[in-house]
């Protein structure tokens, strides 16, 4: 009998452990961290993400990346990030890299945004893009969880944000 409930019990358990994994964990929020790239280096543990941000319109201001679970209650919403880095803007061969570790494996939605004269306030010449860079509008913003959603495991993975700037009406990337 007792047998029979402690198998029970250690299948519950590593099925919660298992569904756990799924789901970012929202204690773990509001984070300011340091781009600490060895955290992504090869054979480093995750969870992690390596983030390589191009298209920048300028080599001015600030940049801040940010991670978000990818739940529609938390994704872009104020003080619903996990983990942000926010450094001066200094790209090599157009790029910047930047890692950015995760509390848990699940998915997540990740935000890069390009403060292109450092004032600390959005404004119209600034820029920004998202995972899985999805299109963007004036007015359409802010795309949804599902649409920036990454899947996220123990280890590291590698995704590529391509900033979309205002150009007339209409917001792209540059060139």
């Amino acid at each position: 009998m007792f047998k029979i409930a402690a198998k029970s019990l250690a299948c519950l358990a590593a099925g919660g452990i298992a569904f756990a994994g799924l789901v970012p964990v929202a204690s773990a929020q509001r984070q300011e961290i340091g781009n600490d790239m060895r955290k992504c280096a090869d054979g480093a543990d995750g969870p992690a993400v390596h983030v390589t941000v191009s298209g920048f319109k300028a080599n001015t201001g600030r940049i801040r990346v940010q991670a978000y679970p990818a739940t529609k209650a938390s994704w872009l919403e104020k003080g619903a990030w996990i983990n942000r880095i926010d450094t001066a803007v200094a790209p090599r061969g157009g790029r910047m890299s930047f890692c950015v570790p995760l509390p848990q494996t699940g998915a997540y939605g990740i935000a890069v945004r390009h403060d292109v004269d450092g004032s600390g306030k959005s404004g119209w010449n600034d820029g920004g893009g998202f995972s899985n860079n999805p299109s963007l509008s004036l007015l359409s913003l802010k795309p949804s969880a599902g649409k920036t959603a990454i899947r996220v495991g123990p280890g590291v993975t590698r995704i590529q944000v391509v900033l979309n700037y205002r150009q007339g009406m209409t917001i792209k990337p540059i060139g």
